[in-house]
């Protein structure tokens, strides 16, 4: 899927916390907006999709690096990966019976748990 450059809204702003005066003056925090209600890159299925997992707009804010560039491509990245998250289709699970090993397993380790559980009891012997 390929997004226009046009239906993405780009902002810019000082990115707070410490940094001494590039901080101050830099423009680094990048907050990428994306309306997928009116986007031309999505189909009909595709944006019923989107819109049942995301909110629209989908905003993504990044300030973690010093350069513009560099949140902005981690601002890409991370729309990306919402919208390849939001456009899975999950299979439906059809319910199985367990196996004959996994029964077996199970009952055995309930066997040991048991053995292991009654050997911590009192012993009374002989003497006693």
């Amino acid at each position: 899927m390929v997004i226009p450059a046009h239906e993405l809204q780009w902002r810019f702003s000082a990115s707070g916390g410490p940094g001494g005066q590039h901080a101050n003056t830099a423009n680094t925090r990048v907050e990428l907006v994306y309306d997928p209600t009116t986007s031309v890159a999505l189909g009909p299925t595709q944006r019923a999709r989107v819109l049942n997992r995301l909110r629209a707009p989908i905003r993504v804010v990044v300030s973690s690096e010093r350069s513009q560039l560099q949140n902005r491509r981690i601002a890409r990245e991370r729309l990306a990966a919402r919208l390849a998250d939001a456009l899975v289709v999950e299979t439906s699970r059809r319910p199985t019976r367990p196996t004959l090993g996994s029964r077996t397993r199970r009952l055995d380790a309930k066997k040991r748990q048991g053995d292991r559980k009654s050997e911590r009891g009192r012993r009374f012997g002989p003497d006693d």
